[in-house]
């Protein structure tokens, strides 16, 4: 996963377990590491690790006096996070104070909660407030480390219905999932798995230990107890056949198969094959295929069929996020709601890739068709979460070899991967029929992965990359390849030979680009406390603490520079967009977040001079030509596969309408979009963009 996957999608999974995880260099810290908690040799110990390696050690513990106290230090690819907590109990054994300290990425991680006199006050990085408080409610912090989240979590399974008010707001609750023997003679115990509701847009998966004691978590980053650490793979096993015993039911409910043909009537259709919008059309939809497109006044609506009214709305093939790290099942059904049905996962745990799959086939799991490419990088302090490890360039080929035997469309190399190797690997995939795409491999520049074989750049700042100085590339596995656009980028010379080199040769190599432009804009735009675009229609849908997750600023700027100036830079990366659109440059419209942020995207591509009709085409035709699907999906297209999103209003005209799904069509199938937001956790429709 890049930064922003790890953000939105941990922010949705693990936001409230105490974890903050946007990225940027390190400032000026509130508490320096060597003034925070020291851990006694009786704390309760826990690795912070993943498929990719170890990034981090966390600590639990109760003080002489009771207090609650935590710890947590953790290197994640270049971004450290340092904290500690302390946490006193109120009468009632909710917290009545709460202190955080320490430095995240963000910069200072600082944050308090006090009762005093019948009234909550609290303070973090990104809020301030404060309420009544009269009956038992558990604030969850907005960072902090993992100790604060086992304190709630055995607060809420400690309770008789397993409910619990929370502040700043929302209410949670446990249901239990599966038991799990672990370990083995003197570490054997049985572990239980909650399902937590009420926190996030999908239910949270956490262990707890026969006395209902936080045991640990587990979902592509995990944080374990020491003994334990060995039995993460047996743990998110359980898991996931735990969590996918719901996949069944919730299919049922929200797919339906029409009996006969069904009829869009009187749209505005999107044709993605020439880029333009048509009024006042009739599509046919009969067996999973389209069946005929044409002026309402020319085609026969058959009889018996279902008629749907297409006045006021827009017809769209089935949108598709070329950069989505699936987190679970319910990441599909909120794609779904967006019209989304084709995603591109550029990376993520091959197994959990391979279950999902054989469930969707087996008619178990309601999910987007899925495109995946396998994540190889190499070892080191940087290697990416989730990824598959190579030490040698035998064993990256024979990982490439493996991508293709576990039916994946694709390799996507990553930053710490030793860029000697490429060459042959490429040459391996490609032998293979494998797309190739990915970060690039610090030390080499991105045109140099081109010329090794590159058929896509991911994220705009490794286009950036071609122009920033030498010094830079040694490092731009880490914490650089952010804060390197950010700094100089602003500065850049858009017609000079660098950028001018590079997206010259991706125009005439078609090489794609897959820019993410919602994940930089949230990295480098907002304040602490401030809602990026992508996240501002949904306000008032979503849990309040998601919501509040949501409200994580950007990069902490460096001493030495100014918001302005990474706004500046921004600014620059949305021109270079520009650039390479008009160059010819193919580009696919990507997220790299947690399942809501397609739209902004799009509405970024028309900010940087694309027409609605561009922006829509890189959403659908384009990268179903990437994936070599253009013959069966991506255009609304006789004797194509029937999927189709639905919206009320005009894309043509505001693109941003794009949000306002109504009916959702995959293979032929309807799905209500509303009944798909409301199994997905969100409360209502997004905000119109029209509305004030």
């Amino acid at each position: 996963m890049t930064s922003a996957a790890d953000r939105r999608v941990l922010t949705r999974q693990l936001g409230w377990l105490g974890v903050s995880l946007a990225m940027t260099s390190i400032v000026a810290a509130q508490t320096p590491v060597q003034d925070l908690a020291k851990p006694p040799a009786t704390a309760r110990h826990f690795v912070i690790q993943s498929t990719g390696g170890r990034h981090g050690e966390s600590w639990m513990w109760d003080a002489p006096d009771g207090t609650r106290m935590g710890r947590e230090s953790m290197n994640l690819r270049g971004q450290i996070f340092e904290l500690d907590s302390t946490g006193t109990a109120g009468p009632d054994g909710m917290p009545s104070a709460i202190t955080v300290r320490g430095f995240t990425p963000q910069g200072d991680a600082g944050e308090s909660f006090t009762i005093a006199s019948g009234t909550a006050r609290w303070k973090s990085p990104i809020d301030s407030g404060s309420g009544g408080y009269a009956t038992p409610a558990f604030y969850v912090s907005e960072g902090g480390p993992m100790a604060l989240s086992a304190w709630l979590i055995e607060a809420l399974l400690a309770r008789p219905d397993r409910t619990l008010s929370l502040l700043p707001g929302g209410k949670a609750h446990a249901e239990k999932l599966t038991d799990l023997h672990v370990g083995s003679g003197a570490t054997a115990r049985t572990i239980t798995l909650w399902g937590v509701t009420g926190i996030s847009t999908s239910p949270v998966p956490i262990w707890s230990d026969a006395d209902n004691h936080f045991f640990g978590v587990s979902f592509g980053l995990a944080w374990l107890p020491e003994a334990y650490a060995g039995e993460q793979s047996k743990i998110e096993d359980a898991q996931s056949k735990a969590l996918a015993a719901q996949a069944p039911g919730l299919r049922k409910s929200l797919l339906n198969t029409p009996n006969g043909p069904v009829a869009f009537v009187g749209v505005r259709l999107f044709d993605a094959d020439t880029r333009t919008f048509v009024v006042d059309q009739t599509i046919v939809v009969d067996k999973g295929l389209i069946a005929a497109v044409g002026p309402r006044d020319r085609i026969t609506v058959p009889a018996g069929a279902q008629v749907i009214d297409g006045r006021g709305k827009t017809l769209v093939p089935g949108l598709w996020d070329c950069h989505m790290h699936v987190g679970d099942d319910y990441t599909g059904i909120e794609e779904l709601s967006m019209g989304v049905t084709s995603i591109r996962d550029p990376g993520n745990d091959d197994v959990r890739t391979i279950d999902r799959r054989t469930r969707v086939a087996a008619g178990e799991l309601l999910f987007p068709h899925v495109y995946p490419s396998s994540l190889i990088d190499g070892k080191g302090p940087y290697t990416a979460q989730v990824a598959n490890v190579a030490t040698s360039q035998a064993e990256a080929i024979a990982l490439v070899d493996k991508a293709k035997a576990n039916g994946f469309v694709g390799v996507k190399f990553y930053g710490t991967l030793n860029p000697a190797w490429l060459p042959a690997a490429i040459a391996e995939a490609h032998k293979l029929g494998l797309h190739v795409h990915g970060h690039i491999p610090a030390g080499i520049r991105t045109m140099e992965a081109i010329q090794d074989g590159y058929d896509e750049v991911t994220h705009i700042n490794w286009i950036m990359m071609q122009a920033m100085p030498e010094s830079v590339l040694p490092v731009s596995n880490g914490i650089m390849r952010f804060e390197a656009p950010g700094r100089y980028a602003k500065d850049v010379d858009l017609d000079g030979p660098a950028l001018k080199t590079i997206v010259s040769a991706m125009a005439s190599k078609h090489i794609y680009s897959d820019p993410t432009m919602v994940a930089f804009e949230s990295l480098y735009v907002p304040e602490n406390g401030d809602l990026s675009p992508s996240y501002a229609p949904f306000v008032g849908t979503l849990p309040p603490t998601t919501e509040r997750g949501f409200r994580e600023g950007g990069f902490a700027v460096p001493k030495d520079l100014t918001r302005a100036d990474y706004r500046a830079s921004w600014a620059k990366m949305v021109a270079l967009l520009g650039r390479m659109h008009q160059a010819g440059v193919p580009i696919v419209a990507g997220t790299d977040g947690s399942g809501i942020e397609l739209i902004r995207e799009l509405e970024i591509y028309v900010e940087a001079g694309f027409t609605p009709a561009d922006a829509l085409a890189a959403a659908t035709i384009v990268p179903a030509r990437l994936v070599g699907q253009d013959a069966h999906t991506g255009s609304i297209t006789v004797g194509k596969t029937a999927d189709l999103s639905l919206v009320e209003g005009d894309p043509s005209a505001r693109i941003g309408d794009l949000r306002q799904t109504r009916v959702v069509m995959l293979d032929g199938a309807l799905l209500d979009a509303d009944a798909l937001r409301t199994a997905a956790g969100f409360s209502g429709r997004p905000k119109s963009p029209t509305a004030h």
